[in-house]
């Protein structure tokens, strides 16, 4: 069954060089959901003392989630499309009605920038902040493992 929300959204992609196909793989994605979860569980572990490498392990969660959904589906982002492109191919995909559960990515994506090059006014990243990202991170994983199956190659 071929999958066609986001269909003219993932061509142009294609064609402006934010994604690149590769052989759809189950066990990458798989993988990609494996290694989410553990920097989950890191990062719960770890945010107290060190909060902005925790926040980088729970924003890694949420972007190899999204990840795993393309390369399950024969889709990788582009040193082009960055990040972004992995966030945007599964918004366009998914869309209505999972964009609730998405939309977070995109501000934690600035986040974790704005953790790793502080801006000079910036407040330092706290414990809390990590704890508040942690479940949102999760329904994103959650949701990327759940549609695996249902997603077919592109």
């Amino acid at each position: 069954m071929r999958w066609d929300q986001g269909r003219a959204d993932i061509d142009r992609m294609l064609a402006d060089a934010e994604l690149q196909r590769v052989p759809p793989s189950r066990d990458q994605a798989d993988s990609l959901i494996a290694q989410a979860r553990v920097h989950l569980a890191s990062a719960a572990s770890i945010c107290g003392q060190d909060p902005p490498g925790a926040y980088a392990l729970v924003y890694d969660a949420a972007r190899k989630a999204l990840t795993a959904v393309l390369e399950n589906q024969g889709l990788r982002p582009t040193t082009r499309g960055g990040h972004l492109a992995a966030y945007h191919a599964v918004r366009a995909q998914l869309d209505p009605p999972l964009g609730k559960t998405l939309r977070p990515f995109d501000r934690m994506r600035r986040q974790r920038h704005d953790a790793e090059y502080p801006p000079v006014s910036a407040p330092p990243l706290t414990a809390e902040d990590v704890r508040e990202d942690i479940p949102k991170a999760t329904e994103i994983l959650s949701l990327s493992a759940r549609i695996l199956d249902q997603m077919s190659p592109y």
